[in-house]
Protein backbone atom coordinates (compact mmCIF):
# COMPACT_ATOMS: atom_id res chain seq x y z
CA UNK A 1 0.00 0.00 0.00
CA UNK A 2 1.25 3.80 -0.81
CA UNK A 3 3.25 4.61 2.32
CA UNK A 4 1.77 8.28 2.19
CA UNK A 5 -1.72 6.99 1.66
CA UNK A 6 -1.07 4.60 4.63
CA UNK A 7 0.09 7.05 6.99
CA UNK A 8 -2.75 9.64 6.65
CA UNK A 9 -5.30 6.31 7.39
CA UNK A 10 -2.77 5.85 10.33
CA UNK A 11 -3.44 9.38 11.80
CA UNK A 12 -6.77 9.09 11.40
CA UNK A 13 -7.25 5.97 12.93
CA UNK A 14 -5.13 7.21 15.62
CA UNK A 15 -6.95 9.90 16.44
CA UNK A 16 -10.72 8.40 16.41
CA UNK A 17 -9.44 5.21 18.49
CA UNK A 18 -7.79 7.79 21.42
CA UNK A 19 -11.16 9.82 20.98
CA UNK A 20 -13.17 7.94 24.49
CA UNK A 21 -10.16 6.60 25.83
CA UNK A 22 -6.91 7.39 26.66
CA UNK A 23 -4.01 5.16 25.24
CA UNK A 24 -0.68 4.60 25.13
CA UNK A 25 1.35 3.97 21.75
CA UNK A 26 1.70 0.07 21.66
CA UNK A 27 -2.02 -0.51 22.59
CA UNK A 28 -2.73 2.13 19.64
CA UNK A 29 -0.39 -0.17 17.48
CA UNK A 30 -2.32 -3.16 18.74
CA UNK A 31 -5.62 -1.75 17.94
CA UNK A 32 -4.36 -0.79 14.26
CA UNK A 33 -2.94 -3.87 13.74
CA UNK A 34 -5.74 -5.93 14.26
CA UNK A 35 -7.74 -4.67 11.48
CA UNK A 36 -4.45 -4.24 8.44
CA UNK A 37 -0.92 -4.97 8.80
CA UNK A 38 1.48 -2.12 9.97
CA UNK A 39 4.63 -2.12 12.26
CA UNK A 40 4.61 -0.95 15.64
CA UNK A 41 6.65 1.27 15.06
CA UNK A 42 4.54 3.61 12.29
CA UNK A 43 1.94 4.90 15.41
CA UNK A 44 5.08 6.63 17.51
CA UNK A 45 6.09 9.24 14.80
CA UNK A 46 2.62 9.97 14.56
CA UNK A 47 1.92 10.50 18.35
CA UNK A 48 5.02 12.48 18.25
CA UNK A 49 4.10 14.97 15.72
CA UNK A 50 0.02 15.07 17.01
CA UNK A 51 1.31 16.19 20.02
CA UNK A 52 3.72 18.42 18.79
CA UNK A 53 1.30 19.86 16.98
CA UNK A 54 -1.23 20.09 20.53
CA UNK A 55 -3.77 17.43 19.25
CA UNK A 56 -2.84 15.19 22.19
CA UNK A 57 -1.29 15.56 25.87
CA UNK A 58 0.74 12.76 27.75
CA UNK A 59 0.74 11.73 30.67
CA UNK A 60 2.78 8.81 32.68
CA UNK A 61 0.83 5.98 33.94
CA UNK A 62 2.65 3.33 36.19
CA UNK A 63 2.60 -0.24 34.86
CA UNK A 64 2.35 -3.72 36.79
CA UNK A 65 3.99 -5.62 33.54
CA UNK A 66 6.68 -3.05 33.57
CA UNK A 67 8.39 0.62 33.32
CA UNK A 68 5.41 3.28 33.55
CA UNK A 69 3.48 3.66 30.34
CA UNK A 70 3.01 6.79 28.60
CA UNK A 71 -0.47 7.63 27.32
CA UNK A 72 -2.25 10.21 25.02
CA UNK A 73 -5.29 12.11 25.65
CA UNK A 74 -6.60 13.80 22.77
CA UNK A 75 -7.32 17.67 23.18
CA UNK A 76 -10.10 19.51 22.03
CA UNK A 77 -8.26 20.64 19.01
CA UNK A 78 -7.32 16.84 18.44
CA UNK A 79 -11.00 16.36 18.35
CA UNK A 80 -11.62 19.23 16.22
CA UNK A 81 -8.83 17.82 13.84
CA UNK A 82 -10.13 14.19 13.91
CA UNK A 83 -13.55 15.23 12.72
CA UNK A 84 -12.12 17.34 10.30
CA UNK A 85 -10.05 14.37 8.92
CA UNK A 86 -12.97 12.10 9.25
CA UNK A 87 -15.42 14.39 7.15
CA UNK A 88 -12.04 14.46 4.63
CA UNK A 89 -11.77 10.67 4.73
CA UNK A 90 -15.74 9.94 4.04
CA UNK A 91 -15.87 12.32 1.13
CA UNK A 92 -12.50 10.81 -0.39
CA UNK A 93 -13.91 6.90 0.24
CA UNK A 94 -17.31 7.80 -1.28
CA UNK A 95 -16.05 9.06 -4.09
CA UNK A 96 -13.47 5.84 -4.69
CA UNK A 97 -16.49 3.62 -4.19
CA UNK A 98 -18.59 5.52 -7.22
CA UNK A 99 -15.50 5.57 -9.56
CA UNK A 100 -15.08 1.67 -8.85
CA UNK A 101 -18.88 1.43 -9.04
CA UNK A 102 -19.59 3.72 -12.35
CA UNK A 103 -16.49 1.38 -14.09
CA UNK A 104 -17.29 -2.22 -12.54
CA UNK A 105 -20.95 -1.34 -13.93
CA UNK A 106 -20.31 -0.34 -17.38
CA UNK A 107 -18.30 -3.50 -18.21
Amino acid sequence: MNIQFKKGALTLCVLVLATNKDLYGYELANNISEKFAISEGSVYPILRRLTSEGYFTTYLRESQEGPPRKYYKITNQGKEYMLELLKEWREFSHGVEMIIKEALESE
